[in-house]
């Protein structure tokens, strides 16, 4: 049955249904800290009215899309000419690449998949610009923009927080961006997780794109909501470019559920806002649990996710299947995503009571042991010999390991188990980190076929050398924010539905959301 289970992770690129998981394993799903969304959203409140209401949701016909979509808008306050809602992101990415990227798309890698797979399965030439590992997967909008003219691309995308990493760019240095590429043909900011952000007051730039030519933002509602199984999302532009999109679009693109839900939501926005509040503090204390585990690597992260590197020895597609098959954990290995390896892994924001269960879980497929009698990992400050195992990944993975939480690395450098005595007894599953001290000697330079700039990438793939560590030399890029954000109050519940103070809205009396990637 195990063998089943996992066998699921080695059919395609991206991670099983947890429908799939629960069919194969005969057993109720897993903790889930794979799929990004919301777990505080529906309330039990919303989620038991959805319940009274679901034998008329399946019965009977949704209305049009351009119904439900005036509804969405009157909430966002947004005029129904400038948004298209589609049956989840991955819908609109389709169109948008059908009509609107000609002959090129530019994006930093790593990211969500479909906006390297999409184009590629149309004939699109994309030029991935890869994210440094030694500068903790941080994009430079500078260089970034140096890639694409170098490139000549005509469309460019951001993900903003860039999943999987979280790495987040303030508003002005999006619209700074924006300003800098005003002549190509589209610009992409994809906001699919910027609701779970707090390093700003109002990052979103929904309200500058609908202004502009050539500019849409992409943003959530299913991961969101916690909803991911409704599938569906909205684009925000220009009303040029948002009807040519809306015009593709079927009437009925969108179900019932999304319906239902959409005309809910002015009655629950405090319970929402509040949910976005806790996904917050459990990320900072989520990060603050792993990072204390010796040999892992914590990068910081505007998402609802943490981008983790795995001690030295230890195996992504192993830590996955044994965490899942031994702990019912379900976690996102991302050795199949461009510009990352096995050796890391995206673990979504859970409450604490789940977080326990995983850092348990961690302990003993790592170590073999609980944290307070685990041997020290020695941690590597330079190249690694690892392999992804995928050429198009080790192409792209970076010549030195990267910098999460500070003080983990120098915690554990020089300290090195010991060989012990096997006890006498039947074998069982082996530490990952444990099983590798002793095999692997002085760390090996990587080849030239595994760093950034190697030329003879698979068809329609394209890479630019490592810059080191990013300069900003265009004016209107400032240095990222460096500091894990603190976690802010829960603010006071207002009566009347969503929140209508500019913090939490944006100004539009409804809080900033982002596109739900279904397979992240």
């Amino acid at each position: 049955m195990a063998d089943n289970v996992t066998s699921l992770f080695r059919t395609g690129a991206h991670s099983p249904s947890m429908a799939a998981l629960a069919r194969e394993s005969g057993e109720a799903g897993p903790v889930d800290f794979c799929i990004p969304c919301n777990p505080y959203f529906p309330s039990p409140r919303m989620m038991d009215e959805l319940t009274n209401r679901l034998r008329d949701i399946i019965t009977y016909y949704p209305s049009s899309a351009d119904t439900i979509t005036a509804e969405l808008c009157n909430l966002l306050q947004l005029p129904p000419q400038c948004v298209a809602m589609g049956n989840g992101s991955t819908e609109l990415i389709t169109w948008i690449d059908h009509l609107l990227v000609r002959e090129s798309l530019a994006i930093p890698v790593p990211t969500f998949g479909r906006w390297t797979d999409q184009p590629l399965e149309t004939g699109k030439r994309v030029d991935m610009f890869p994210l440094q590992e030694s500068n903790g997967f941080a994009l430079d909008p500078a260089q970034y923009i140096q890639f694409i003219r170098s490139r000549g691309t005509r469309a460019a995308v951001i993900c903003n927080p860039n999943n999987p990493d979280g790495g987040f760019l303030p508003k002005q240095t999006i619209l700074a961006f924006c300003d800098a590429l005003a002549d190509l043909d589209l610009i992409v900011i994809d906001e699919s997780f910027l609701e779970f952000a707090d390093a700003e007051n109002e990052p979103s730039i929904v309200e500058e794109a609908v202004m502009r030519p050539n500019v849409i933002v992409l943003r959530s509602l299913g991961k969101n909501f916690g909803l991911h199984g409704v599938r569906f999302g909205y684009m925000v532009a220009n009303p040029g470019l948002a009807g040519r999109i809306r015009s593709m679009l079927p009437k009925w693109n969108l179900n019932a559920f999304a319906e239902t839900v959409v005309f809910m939501l002015k009655d629950y926005g405090a319970e929402y806002m509040e949910s976005l509040h806790m996904v917050r503090r459990d990320r900072l204390d989520m990060a603050r649990q792993l990072s204390m585990l010796p040999g892992l690597t914590v990068y910081p992260s505007q998402g609802n996710f943490l981008f983790v590197r795995l001690p030295v020895g230890a195996e992504g597609t192993v830590v996955r299947d044994r965490l899942l098959t031994e702990h019912r954990i379900l976690v996102r290995e991302c050795g199949n995503k461009i510009g990352s390896s096995s050796r890391f892994v995206r673990l979504v924001v859970r409450p604490q009571e789940d977080v326990r269960r995983l850092v348990v879980g961690l302990e003993a497929v790592l170590y073999g042991t609980t944290r307070r009698s685990a041997a020290p990992v020695p941690e590597l400050a330079t190249g690694t010999g690892y392999s992804s195992g995928t050429a198009a990944v080790d192409r792209l993975v970076g010549s030195t390991n990267g910098q999460g939480y500070p003080g983990l690395a120098g915690a554990a450098n020089g300290m090195v188990q010991q060989p012990q005595q096997l006890p006498q007894q039947p074998p069982q599953p082996q530490p990952l980190v444990a099983a590798a001290n002793g095999m692997v000697g002085q760390p090996q330079p990587l080849t030239a076929a595994q760093t950034r700039g190697t030329t003879g990438m698979p068809g329609g793939l394209t890479a630019v050398a490592a810059q080191g560590q990013p300069q900003y030399a265009q004016q209107g890029f400032p240095p990222q924010p460096q500091a894990m954000p603190q976690p802010q109050p829960v603010p006071q519940q207002q009566p009347g539905g969503w929140p209508n103070t500019p913090g939490a809205s944006n100004g539009a009396g409804w809080p900033a959301a982002g596109a739900p990637n279904r397979a992240g």
